[in-house]
């Protein structure tokens, strides 16, 4: 098995899987949710073998296949994983899945969505994997296309106006970062995202962007900026930061649930892992030097999301806002990281609890984000639509299961400890704290929020008054039990055992820190 190009067929189990479902009559429809379930599970499998295989002592790049393309160029296909990229690829490959059986009752069209769900799982997989900015380009891109047509073909009454917003501020981060690249590529005819990082770290960049240019009206410093500004607006409107989200909550609430499931659980940590992969580490200097306004940006998209989630009173828009709150976290991570040079004692352990909890926040918001839709996804289905924050009340008497069940799901992203959301938001506080004390310490405040939102959810969906309108609706199913158990025990699996992840990636994170200290 070690001389198969596994990452290779990782990515192409989807991708060919995705074309043959497309072929399917429209009337196959259980032919084409039981074949494309088995390939999603077919993919975790192999994601699984991955992770058994990989060296955790290490902190390199591993399952590397590097193969000419485009010499002349400087296009090549190559691909590789370390700690973070294999923690990525497993958190795509759990919830592709779940997204899959939250989409099983879908009857339009049924070849189609389940062929685009493929693609986009193989788009997340090639962005984990590529370490060719031309490689990882297409499949960055190619993430976007099917996410529009699962939103506008099968999403809400405001679908349509909800998938091109989403297109629209999509495409734009997109050419910008594309425009940053080329920038790059005429100043130093390199695309491979480690050569590139090498440049960032000891400077050369910076000089090789002035003189290649040749923009003799800026010195080297403005230049960089906007070249760095380029790249961060692609990856900032993937996440998304404010003020680039607005696209963010009328594509969540409109889109169908495993849809949803798919943009929150997956989609939004490519932009998280740019800025680790690529930003961080080819821009070590701008990001330095605009340390101060980014570091205020991270506080307002953590305390402005928070403050909006409490604010609204459709189910999917809370979490919609409650997702913006939690990556924010992870970029004040990022940000705590990058501030200081030096590699004493105490500032390399701070860093490596920060970026540690970077790592499990993603995979953790991912899962429990993708977790909460689902149930949202199970109330609206069997409230015929309605998914008001106060249209229901006292679900408890009637729904025992189900509450009790998305409670767990609640209280993991309110980060109660005993749950997977715990340890990651805790690493960051921990290690932020020190490097980072002001902004971290306005930071705690999204955390208060995002309590009294959780909090009212629980108060006003499954307590007080029962609306006499669900007085019969139905509890769980056995079958809708049996599905969603496995993502909430690997909550519990992960909030108690965390070094399960840890153990992986830790190596990552110590090389990570070593090599991005200029």
């Amino acid at each position: 098995m070690n001389g198969l190009p596994l990452l290779t067929v990782l990515t192409l189990v989807p991708l060919l899987g995705g074309l043959v479902v497309i072929g399917l009559g429209a009337e196959q429809k259980r032919l084409a949710r039981w074949f494309s379930l088995g390939l999603s599970l077919g993919a975790l499998a192999l994601t699984l073998a991955l992770w058994h295989q990989f060296n955790s002592i290490s902190g390199e790049l591993q399952f590397q296949e590097r193969h000419p393309w485009i010499p002349t160029l400087g296009v090549e296909y190559r691909v590789g994983v370390d700690g973070l990229g294999l923690l990525m690829l497993l958190l795509s490959a759990v919830v592709v899945p779940m997204a899959m059986l939250a989409s099983w009752r879908i009857e339009e069209r049924v070849p189609l969505y389940f062929a685009l769900v493929l693609f986009l799982e193989a788009g997340l997989f090639g962005t984990f994997t590529a370490l060719n900015f031309f490689h990882w380009f297409i499949f960055w891109e190619l993430s976007l296309i099917p996410a529009f047509f699962l939103i506008k073909l099968w999403g809400g009454p405001m679908a349509t106006s909800a998938a091109t917003q989403f297109f629209l501020y999509t495409m734009v981060g997109s050419v910008a970062l594309l425009l940053a690249f080329l920038a790059i590529f005429l100043c130093t005819g390199k695309f491979d995202f480690t050569e590139l990082a090498d440049m960032g770290r000891n400077g050369t960049l910076t000089s090789a962007l002035s003189d290649g240019l040749g923009w003799k009206q800026l010195n080297s410093r403005p230049l960089a900026l906007i070249i760095f500004a380029g790249a961060f607006l692609g990856f900032a409107v993937k996440v998304p930061l404010i003020p680039f989200h607005t696209w963010l909550p009328p594509a969540y609430a409109e889109a169908p649930t495993g849809t949803t499931m798919l943009l929150t659980g997956a989609m939004s940590k490519m932009g998280m892992y740019g800025f680790l992969r690529v930003l961080w580490p080819i821009f070590p200097e701008e990001m330095h030097w605009i340390l101060t306004p980014l570091l205020w940006l991270a506080v307002i998209t953590i305390i402005f999301s928070a403050s909006a989630a409490f604010a609204q009173r459709d189910l999917k828009r809370v979490l919609a806002y409650s997702s913006i709150n939690h990556l924010g976290y992870c970029f004040l991570g990022i940000l705590a990281i990058a501030k200081f040079t030096g590699l004493g004692a105490a500032s390399a352990t701070a860093k490596a609890a920060v970026l540690n909890g970077v790592f499990l926040q993603m995979f953790n918001h991912g899962l429990t984000a993708a977790t909460l839709f689902w149930f949202v996804g199970m109330i609206e289905r069997r409230s015929g639509g309605v998914r008001g924050l106060n249209d229901f009340g006292g679900l408890r008497r009637i729904m025992p299961v189900f509450c009790g069940l998305m409670g767990i799901a609640l209280f993991s992203s309110l980060g109660l400890p005993g749950l997977n959301g715990f340890i990651g938001e805790f690493l960051i506080f921990k290690g932020a704290f020190a490097l980072v004390t002001w902004a971290t310490a306005l930071s705690a405040i999204g955390l208060l929020l995002t309590a009294i939102f959780i909090l009212t959810i629980l108060e006003r969906v499954f307590n007080g008054p029962l609306n006499a309108t669900w007085t019969k609706m139905p509890d769980l199913t056995m079958r809708e039990r049996v599905v969603v158990l496995p993502a909430l025990a690997l909550m519990f699996v992960l909030g108690v055992y965390p070094q399960f992840v840890l153990g992986v990636i830790n190596s990552t994170v110590v090389q990570m820190v070593k090599e991005r200290t200029f």
